[in-house]
Parts: C-alpha cells; sequence; structure tokens
C-alpha cells in the first residue's frame, strides 16, 4: 500500500481524540478521513480540531465506506467486542482499546471474526510502545541481566474514579491492573500461570460500596519461574507512580517515574524535586503515537501487528483469575479460568 491509510475513528472521548490528533498531526502516512460519536457534537469539535472532513452518523456508516481502510474503536468497552465483529465482516483492519470486553465468550467470538475475515487486529496496550518500559524489555530479551528471577510492577493512580465509573470499568483488576497485566508478559517473555491476590479497600469507600477494590498486591507465578508482584493503588498523592524492575541473576533493569523538567533543588534543608508527571494523558504521550505508527506500517506494509488480539485476551484471563483468587483467598491458577489461546 503506497497511498495513505485512510482511517475511520469510532469514538470522539478522551483517547479517541488522543489518537485523532496523533494520526492528524504525527502520522503522516496516515489520514483521519471519518470520525463518528454517541454525541455528534463531540465528534464534530474533534473533526474541526483535526481537519476530519466527515462526520459519520453511526459506527456502520464508517464501515460501511469503501474508502475507509482501517478504524480505531476508541468508544465505550462495552461496544468494543461487537464492532471489532462488525468492522471484521466489513474487512477493516482494527486498532481497538483494551479490553475487547469483559467476558471471554465475547471475546472469543470477536477474534474468530478476525481470524474468519482475515483483517488485521491491534489492542492498545499503549505502555509497550514507552521507551522507559521497551528498554527494560531489552535488557531482558537480550540477556543483559542474565536470567529473570523477579519482576516488581508499581502501579499508581493520582486520584480515584467516582463510583459510577467504577460500577461500568469491571473493576480494578480489569480497567487499571490490566495494563500491568500486559506489561508483566511483555517484560518477562513468558506466560502467568498462578495468581494470589491480597486487596483491600483503603481510599475510597465508595468504591468497596460498588463491589470493587482500590489497594492491592498480586503475585505472580511464571511458566520460567519467575515471580512478580503487581503493587496498585487508586490513589497516590504525590501523583501518577509508573515504576517497573527486573532482577536476574547477572544484574537488574529498573525504570523510574518521568517527571516534566530534571532539575533537582538543594537547599540547606532539603534535596527536592517537582512531583512526577500527573497522569497516563501526560506520561504516556509518545507512546501513543508509536503505538499507532506500529498499527499503520502493520498495516500499510502487511505485517503482523504488535499487541494481537490474543494478547488482548490473555491480561482479562489474569484480571478474572485476580478477582477469583481475592474474592476465594487463594492462589489460582489461569488454567481454572481458561485456556490461554481461543479456541
Amino acid at each position: 500500500m503506497n497511498s495513505k491509510l485512510n482511517i475511520g475513528i469510532i469514538g470522539a472521548g478522551r483517547i479517541g481524540k488522543v489518537h485523532a490528533e496523533t494520526i492528524a498531526f504525527r502520522l503522516p502516512e496516515a489520514h483521519p478521513a471519518s470520525i463518528t460519536d454517541i454525541n455528534p457534537e463531540a465528534a464534530a469539535a474533534v473533526a474541526a480540531r483535526c481537519g476530519i472532513a466527515h462526520v459519520a452518523a453511526s459506527s456502520a456508516q464508517i464501515l460501511d465506506d469503501p474508502d475507509i481502510d482501517a478504524v480505531l474503536i476508541c468508544s465505550s468497552t462495552d461496544t468494543h467486542a461487537g464492532l471489532i465483529v462488525d468492522a471484521a465482516r466489513a474487512g477493516k483492519h482494527i486498532f481497538c482499546e483494551k479490553p475487547i470486553a469483559h467476558s471471554l465468550e465475547r471475546i472469543d467470538q470477536a477474534l474468530e471474526a478476525v481470524d474468519k475475515a482475515g483483517v488485521k487486529l491491534q489492542i492498545g496496550f499503549n505502555r509497550r510502545f514507552d521507551a522507559n518500559f521497551a528498554r527494560v524489555r531489552a535488557a531482558v530479551a537480550g540477556g543483559e541481566i542474565g536470567a529473570p528471577q523477579l519482576l516488581h510492577i508499581i502501579s499508581r493512580d493520582p486520584a480515584p474514579p467516582p463510583a459510577s465509573y467504577v460500577k461500568v470499568s469491571g473493576g480494578m483488576f480489569l480497567d487499571m491492573t490490566i495494563h500491568d497485566f500486559d506489561m508483566a508478559r511483555f517484560l518477562i517473555g513468558s506466560e502467568v500461570e498462578e495468581i494470589y491476590t491480597a486487596a483491600g479497600v483503603m481510599v475510597d469507600p465508595k468504591i468497596g460500596a460498588a463491589g470493587d477494590v482500590d489497594t492491592a498486591v498480586i503475585t505472580l507465578r511464571f511458566a520460567n519461574g519467575v515471580i512478580g508482584t503487581i503493587d496498585n493503588s487508586r490513589k497516590a498523592v504525590y501523583g501518577y507512580d509508573q515504576r517497573a524492575e527486573v532482577l536476574g541473576s547477572a544484574s537488574s533493569s529498573a525504570t523510574a517515574n518521568c517527571y516534566p523538567n530534571q532539575a533537582v533543588v538543594s537547599t540547606a534543608e532539603s534535596v527536592r524535586r517537582d512531583l512526577p508527571l500527573n497522569f497516563f494523558m501526560d506520561r504516556y504521550t509518545e507512546s501513543f503515537v508509536n503505538e499507532l505508527r506500529a498499527f499503520v506500517d502493520a498495516v500499510r506494509l502487511d505485517k503482523p501487528t504488535p499487541v494481537t488480539g490474543i494478547d488482548g485476551r490473555i491480561p482479562v484471563v489474569m484480571a478474572l483469575a485476580a478477582r477469583k483468587s481475592h474474592d476465594e483467598r487463594r492462589p489460582v491458577r489461569l488454567a481454572e479460568i481458561s485456556s490461554l489461546a481461543h479456541a
């Protein structure tokens, strides 16, 4: 494919706007041809900002357009699986935000539609495309640290979401920790076999009243013997806390938080610096660009997508196992939830 990739965008909310701006201003090999949203005014605003000529009345209108090569699914989670099926049947290549669905049955239906249609699918686990985490992965994959032994991921949000969001999000493990489950697989390069969760409500009682947790430590046992921990909190008062370390037999590789500047102020009383970048929109700006560039390249150059449908399915299995472990207060093997590949 020598011409620009024509992309239709389904969803003009926060992440839809980010992706639209990326395509419009950062990826010259792609063109944002059309956008739609259940709120037409939101779609029109993004279209005006990004020079998108067509505001579609519905997702069906985008999928019926023969000039559209690929779609970005940036709508609410409950619509993802159905839109993947519809887009696959329409012959469109697909980039879909995580998670594909909260139900493994619905995920499998979507992946089967993709396989049958022979289109490409990439799931939006953007943290894989962050330069810091990618360097840790390279150190593991390249043998710089020797044999990996321990993994520690810290992922804490600056403020909890409202209870109204918690009720429809699928819960912390499916909404927040799912990124860390994907990162654990990515960094170690092995599958998790068993999960044990210790979790509670320490941030906001309303989250507990909604049936969820807001604080957790999750232990992972990998097939290659590595032991991992994920440390989650819905509220870190100092900002967005995103760190990871892999300890190996020869050395370790770690990445710390990102800051708005590198300045350090040293006085007679203290040595201090500014707080870390405050949320994912700031912390992962370049990773959003990199993941879309990878998707566009996969379609234009007919290469495999770097984050497949199976990569989207397995973290959901892990999230369901983590919740089951919390509920039943015991380690849960992923095989209890599902096989790691869809039928």
